[in-house]
């Protein structure tokens, strides 16, 4: 057997800026994803009506085959948990907003999308500040007099949520 010659590294004499390398290599993901191009991924802030735009982001294109292809195709988003169900009901809206954005009929229904809305994409979610040595104290005092070890900690761990969300 012969040893397959790798192909050889295209060069040319211009520099190039990090954007576009890293452009060569976002862009084959991005049509294994179904976007033809980064536009809808990265004026989603601008194209989605709020809070939309801080709290779903585009998963997604599918394209239906045949003549229902030519209606639009599917978007999926990744949503926040808090906003799915309102994101069940507002998913015309969202649509209508990126169709008017492009001006031709790109997405025909919105769902959502199973896979989790990440942290690193959230940008608008923000988490309350740990609580302080001083509501762990409060939340001990109180208590005290449970003796059941579960119940103990369940509450122990509400104490601070409803203390952190302050």
């Amino acid at each position: 057997m012969t040893p397959r010659k790798a192909n050889p590294v295209k060069r040319t004499r211009k520099t190039l800026g990090v954007g576009d390398l890293v452009n060569k290599l976002i862009d084959p993901a991005l049509k294994k994803r179904g976007f033809a191009s980064r536009d809808i991924l990265e004026n989603w802030h601008i194209i989605a009506p709020p809070p939309y735009n801080e709290v779903t982001i585009p998963d997604r294109l599918k394209w239906r085959r045949g003549e229902a292809g030519k209606q639009g195709a599917l978007l999926f988003l990744r949503c926040h948990e808090g906003h799915r169900l309102a994101l069940a009901h507002d998913h015309q809206r969202i649509g209508e907003a990126i169709n008017r954005y492009f001006g031709y009929v790109l997405v025909d229904a919105v769902k959502l999308s199973a896979e989790p809305f990440t942290a690193g994409s959230d940008r608008s979610v923000q988490t309350a500040p740990e609580p302080s040595a001083k509501a762990h104290q409060k939340v001990d005092a109180v208590l005290v007099s449970v003796e059941d070890d579960g119940l103990k900690d369940a509450l122990h761990k509400l104490g601070l949520g409803v203390l952190k969300n302050k």
